[in-house]
């Protein structure tokens, strides 16, 4: 398996230029926004990839105007100088040299204990290693230093509030994201580095318009491969897979170290493996670990992809290190429902084991597991213990992920009627819900399909398969088997239940006197009670 070997690729910036000063990212120009499907430079040249989740350097982000230019005029810089250079230019650091700056910032902190500057640095430090490593941990260490760093200078210390912004991103409370974020931009509105925690914050909360609106604002003030990435996430989420592929090829063209470029490369596997292209996210994710061996979504995304290749073993191996060395619940969940499928029980209930495990760690250290572990509980747990979870965190968190499982539990609790507005919500465009997901498309498929909705139902898991075919191990195949049984549509007889419109908003010919789906919900509903039996633990679960 190619997951071990590294490649260099150049890094940093050139000869004579200031700390995070590139062609790209500092010309304050707004790149022009992506206009359809193109191929990667790096795919002209062969292949390269990957992957997942964010791709900013989390908190550290913040430092960008609080580091000193001494570090950029060392010959020969060490870790910590390196990785303050790579912060500088808003880049993601290598993880030793991240680790040495940590070090670096809390000796200096024990020196000088009201350098407001150094802890705002160190916090943003501690975020970055948490969300890199799940050393999770490091997260309420960053959350302290963040906030001496705010009682030693509680006015103008923007540095502080974006790291506290990113902590709460990184920890998946979008609600505290949008607080601390929103009040940074208050004070800086120019300040490029406070927009892309209050995206993702946004985004979290599925207030759509003003992701749409802060993406303009990021836009207008920076351009360059960190900006890029992020308005590829928006693209992707929109449906407009094209342009979040382009807009990730031009960023890690642009690449300022291994580590970014390794993290766009993860990002182009996600796109690629979404779109149901297995062998090209393959390639993406090996390109990301050959240039930084600490590309651990990257490995986790080569087992996705080798195990949709039938090469089961490399599989198990690559998500069996990733889950070694950056243990989150959603690898645990992914390779359990792997040995599910392959008939390996025992070794998919310690997977869940382990999975419920770490999603107690992570609530003790304030890490919001609760999407992953609801699809986990309503698939293998206990589906009412799900529907309870998910409407709490509905009421937190109204995003489009969120709606999509507690739509799922419902389904798998027995509440259809409930769960298909959910649904609804989860695939619907003019609620945000624009993002091509095979899953998302199946959940609607299934609710549907015990609905009685044969042709909604039929419409839905065709598209789940058309987007992906490979999307899970387990659920791929259950949507295969129920488009067998629901069989093909009748001929010449009735129209089948739909008024849902199709891509072009006109209703399908002969549905306009059927009734449409319920209406997606707009906010959190009340809690309702159940009798349908929850799944047996471990086990897969009819479908």
């Amino acid at each position: 398996m190619e997951i071990e070997e590294r490649q260099p690729v150049p890094v940093g910036p050139r000869s004579g230029e200031p700390v995070g000063e590139r062609s790209q990212e500092d010309s304050g120009a707004r790149s022009p926004e992506p206009s359809g499907a193109r191929r990667s430079p790096f795919t002209r040249r062969g292949p390269i990839a990957a992957v997942a989740g964010c791709v900013v350097l989390g908190g550290v982000l913040v430092l960008l105007s609080t580091l000193d230019d001494s570090a950029a005029s060392r010959p020969a810089p060490g870790p910590a100088a390196r990785a303050v250079s790579a912060v500088g230019a808003g880049v993601p650091a290598a993880l030793p040299d991240l680790t040495a700056l940590i070090r670096d910032r809390e000796s200096r902190v024990r020196a000088r204990p009201r350098d407001d500057v150094s802890w705002a640095v160190l916090g943003a430090a501690y975020t970055e290693q948490a969300r890199r490593t799940a050393a999770v941990a490091s997260f309420p260490k960053a959350e302290k230093a963040l906030r001496r760093s705010l009682d030693l200078r509680p006015e103008d210390n923007v540095a502080a509030l974006e790291g506290l912004a990113s902590l709460a991103g990184a920890r998946g409370d979008f609600r505290a994201a949008r607080k601390w974020g929103e009040a940074a931009a208050e004070q800086a509105p120019k300040r490029w580095t406070t927009y892309p925690a209050l995206i993702d914050a946004y985004s979290g909360l599925g207030d759509h318009k003003a992701v749409d609106r802060t993406l303009d604002r990021l836009l207008a003030l920076r351009s360059g491969p960190t900006v890029q990435a992020v308005a590829a996430r928006v693209y992707r989420d929109r449906g407009r897979r094209e342009d979040a592929a382009a807009a990730v090829s031009d960023a890690a063209a642009g690449a300022a170290t291994a580590s970014q470029q390794a993290a766009l490369l993860a990002q182009a596997g996600d796109l690629a493996w979404e779109r149901g292209d297995r062998q090209e996210s393959l390639d993406h994710y090996r390109a990301a670990t050959r240039t930084d061996a600490d590309a651990y979504d990257a490995l986790a995304g080569q087992g996705r992809a080798l195990a949709a290749l039938g090469r089961t073993q490399e599989a198990l191996r690559a998500y069996r290190t990733a889950l070694a060395e950056r243990p989150v619940p959603r690898y645990a969940l992914e390779l359990g429902e792997l040995y599910d499928s392959l008939g390996r029980g025992a070794e998919a209930r310690a997977q869940y084991g382990l999975l419920r495990d770490l999603a107690r760690r992570d609530g003790a250290a304030g890490v919001d597991d609760e999407p992953v572990l609801g699809l986990f509980e309503a698939d293998h747990g206990d589906a009412q213990a799900s529907v309870r979870q998910l409407r709490a965190e509905w009421r937190r968190q109204p995003g489009i992920a969120v709606a999509d499982a507690l739509g799922w539990a419902l389904h798998r609790a027995g509440n259809d009627e409930e769960a298909l507005g959910f649904a609804v919500r989860a695939t619907d465009k003019e609620h945000g819900g624009g993002v091509r997901s095979a899953l998302y498309a199946y959940h609607r498929g299934q609710i549907e399909r015990d609905l009685g909705l044969s042709g909604p139902a039929r419409r839905h898991l065709t598209e789940a398969l058309r987007i992906n075919p490979y999307f899970s191990p387990l659920l791929a195949p259950a949507a295969r088997e129920a488009l067998t049984a629901l069989g093909e549509p009748p001929a010449g007889g009735p129209p089948e239940e739909s008024a849902e419109p199709d891509e072009s908003g006109e209703p399908e010919p002969g549905t306009e006197e059927q009734a449409a789906p319920p209406a997606a919900p707009s906010e959190a509903p009340s809690e309702a009670s159940s009798t349908a039996p929850s799944a047996t633990p471990g086990q897969p679960a009819a479908r």
